[in-house]
């Protein structure tokens, strides 16, 4: 499949899957007059790649983990990066998830005053 056709099905902009290219994460076939032609298999593998990024790893993390990725064989220091970034990952989840319900405690104190005049501060323990 061509560029646009990608970035259709992925929702990823063209310039994203060049980027995508360049930082080695993502590799195409090239016409012979130089258009890009991706395997179907990108569209999973460039979806990934978005939700790597989206839970906050760098091109060149997630260049790291590729190969673990897709053979399932891992060095230990690849195992200890994986390890840090899940838990990374996970301190992260906590503290949205305490985040939330902060903004939980503010809507409620919101919604049960009058012309919004409140402590919404949430208590701490």
């Amino acid at each position: 499949m061509r560029i646009g056709e990608l970035a259709a099905k992925t929702g990823v902009s063209v310039r994203a899957l060049r980027y995508y290219e360049e930082q080695h994460l993502l590799t195409s076939d090239r016409s012979p007059s130089g258009q890009r032609h991706y395997a179907d298999t990108a569209v999973d593998r460039v979806l990934w790649i978005q939700c790597l990024y989206s839970a906050g790893l760098s091109s060149k993390t997630i260049r790291e983990f590729l190969p673990c990725a897709y053979t399932g064989v891992a060095t230990p220091a690849t195992i200890a990066r994986l390890t840090a970034e899940r838990d990374r990952i996970n301190a992260q989840m906590a503290n949205l998830a305490t985040t939330r319900d902060h903004l939980e405690v503010l809507i409620e104190a919101a919604n049960g005053t009058v012309e919004g005049e409140a402590n919404c501060l949430p208590q701490t323990a």
